[in-house]
């Protein structure tokens, strides 16, 4: 079969253009002046991924404070031969409240059983997290980390 070029019926390029949304729901058009607004979830300046909460309990405890950086996944590992419940409680006051997640109002992040997943992900700065474990029998292996 032999070679034949391409080539386009006109000379010119079909162009397109990316737009999104300002405050004021007016489309703007992706450019130099207005890039897309995206962030950068790497650590950048604001230092590297926090230490885990991790530790065992076999007694009623809460534990952490963990704070994340914003826009990362915390992910939570529960492991141990155990009965009872974990709750992942979130605070933006220091950890003076410590309330429990919900999603549509229904209580979310509480735990029966050993686990390894995303829990949350965070986009406050400077809200902190604590693990409320609550051992009926056993020994509860926990870690929080992102």
């Amino acid at each position: 079969m032999p070679d034949i070029p391409i080539s386009y019926p006109g000379r010119f390029a079909p162009g397109f253009a990316l737009a999104y949304a300002d405050a004021a729901g007016a489309a703007l058009q992706v450019s130099s002046a207005t890039p897309l607004p995206v962030a950068v979830i790497s650590g950048g300046s604001t230092g590297s991924v926090p230490p885990a909460l991790s530790g065992s309990s076999a007694v009623a405890i809460t534990a952490g404070p963990f704070a994340p950086l914003a826009g990362r996944p915390l992910v939570l590992a529960l492991s141990g031969s155990w009965t009872g419940t974990v709750k992942l409680l979130r605070s933006t006051d220091g950890g003076i409240t410590r309330l429990p997640l919900s999603l549509g109002g229904t209580p979310y992040a509480s735990f029966a059983t050993n686990i390894c997943e995303p829990v949350w992900e965070e986009n406050e700065a400077g809200a902190t997290f604590y693990l409320q474990l609550t051992p009926a029998s056993g020994t509860i292996l926990y870690r929080l980390a992102q």
